[in-house]
């Protein structure tokens, strides 16, 4: 790849984002996952340097410091996630795209930085009624937290007009063509 792109893709929960990326990455390989740095514990079976960069408090706040950070943000109290520089650098390095799945807020500030080789990219389910269901199915959810996940959505679906493009992801594989076909105009490959 000649020059430096930046695929950024966000959704709300229930949209297919996560399954759409796998899709994605699968078919491109000049694209490659930005990996996320972040406070939280790592999950069982999640990797340093392959899941997340997973740091102490103390570290990030030293990160972002040094101004280590593309964008960052504090999710909750003491709860930090943001995208290196570093990452960035390390992809473009390769030769590749960096590949950014990122949340909406996330996503602006990084193509505010970034406005002329970012291209945005907002994954959208049906209706609320479908995300919905999909959060239900997934079996993780109380009612609780799966209201407040939708209620989350809801207020991240009024930004979607601010990213570049939106796909409505329906039907998984038309989805999964749309997108590429988007990436692959966009960076050229």
């Amino acid at each position: 790849m000649s020059s430096r792109k930046i695929i950024i893709i966000t959704a709300p929960s229930g949209s297919g984002k996560t399954t759409l990326v796998k899709r994605l990455l699968a078919a491109c390989p000049h694209l490659a996952f930005s990996i996320s740095a972040c406070t939280r514990k790592p999950r069982p079976g999640e990797m340093h340097a392959k899941d997340y960069y997973f740091y102490e408090e103390a570290e990030f706040q030293k990160l972002i410091e040094e101004d280590a950070f593309v964008e960052w943000e504090m999710v909750y109290t003491g709860k930090y996630y943001g995208t290196l520089k570093s990452e960035m650098e390390r992809i473009w390095n390769e030769g590749k795209c960096p590949l950014i799945d990122i949340d909406v807020q996330g996503a602006l500030a990084v193509r505010k930085k970034f406005p002329d080789i970012s291209m945005t990219i907002f994954i959208e389910a049906p209706s609320i009624e479908i995300l919905r269901e999909r959060l239900r199915s997934r079996g993780t959810e109380t009612e609780h937290s799966l209201e407040e996940r939708v209620n989350k959505a809801k207020v991240e679906l009024t930004f979607a007009p601010r990213f570049d493009r939106i796909i409505i992801n329906e039907n998984l594989d038309i989805a999964t063509a749309e997108l590429r076909d988007v990436v692959e105009k966009f960076t050229g490959c």
